[in-house]
């Protein structure tokens, strides 16, 4: 869809499945799993929704999804259903990997920052060689060295090959990295997550990575128990959906499996997404 001066499509790496109870933390299920049914194994199905935005100049990429260098037992862990994925979405609007110019990861967990490098002779390379790729200074600090509780959710294989190749560009705080697109840092899920925002002849869109992932996580204390830091979390939540509520912004949704963006409206006291 066009916003001002942008093209942005909302591109698939696939699908993948979470544990229910992780992904929605003290809310009971019998709740949750209304509108987010799990399967037997209490998982609940999750979209890996990359944002691509198409600048006047350039050609942006937020998040890489799940990427495909896995194996069977982690394929089978998390039910990873890609199809073609992100380099099939790619394809699809007419674009190689070589014609992306910038990467920015929300953060740098396995299923936003796996396909930031792929397969080639048996060794991991980056997937787009003519890209930077922008990350908090912060989050690939602690990405490359995890403590007990992260190191299943930072692989090195999807970072270190960056870092070699001279792609990386580590960035601390809120940033513009080109005209109308903004990182903003909001913490909560990890130290130094970021959302990216979108701003042209004053129509605004929000990127929320892991902040809301899905609709479901609207509701203010419907809090991942995956977040490292869940207070921030819902003061930041909080803070972005009043502002996007009042200022008509876009919202796009990283992990929602039906709903990739929409916007709000307010019924009496309650908040309600309104798909497009």
């Amino acid at each position: 869809m066009k916003l001002g001066d942008f093209a942005i499509f909302l591109l698939s790496d696939g699908t993948f499945w979470l544990d229910g109870g992780a992904m929605f933390g003290v809310v009971p299920k019998a709740i949750w799993n209304r509108l987010n049914p799990a399967d037997e194994a209490n998982r609940i199905e999750l979209g890996l929704n990359c944002l691509l935005i198409q600048t006047p100049d350039k050609n942006v990429l937020v998040d890489t999804g799940i990427g495909n260098k896995y194996d069977e037992k982690f394929k089978e862990r998390f039910n990873v259903q890609r199809a073609e994925g992100l380099i099939g979405a790619l394809r699809g609007v007419g674009l190689t990997p070589e014609d992306i110019d910038l990467v920015i990861n929300t953060h740098l967990h396995f299923d936003h920052a796996g396909g930031n490098t792929c397969l080639a002779g048996g060794k991991s390379v980056p997937t787009f060689p003519q890209a930077k790729y922008v990350i908090q200074r912060g989050e690939w600090e602690e990405a490359i060295n995890p403590n007990e509780r992260t190191h299943a959710s930072y692989l090195k294989e999807n970072l270190v090959p960056i870092q070699e190749a001279g792609l990386l560009e580590l960035i601390e705080g809120d940033r513009e990295l080109l005209p109308g697109v903004r990182t903003i840092v909001t913490g909560g899920h990890t130290r130094d997550h970021q959302m990216v925002l979108l701003e042209s002849r004053g129509k605004k869109a929000l990127y929320l990575g892991d902040l809301i992932p899905t609709t479901s996580h609207i509701r203010t204390p419907y809090v991942m128990g995956y977040d490292l830091y869940p207070l921030d979390t819902m003061k930041e939540k909080g803070k972005v959906l009043n502002e996007a509520l009042s200022g008509h912004w876009l919202l796009i949704f990283e992990h929602d499996p039906k709903v990739g963006m929409g916007y709000l409206s307010q019924e009496e006291s309650k908040l309600k997404l309104n798909p497009i």
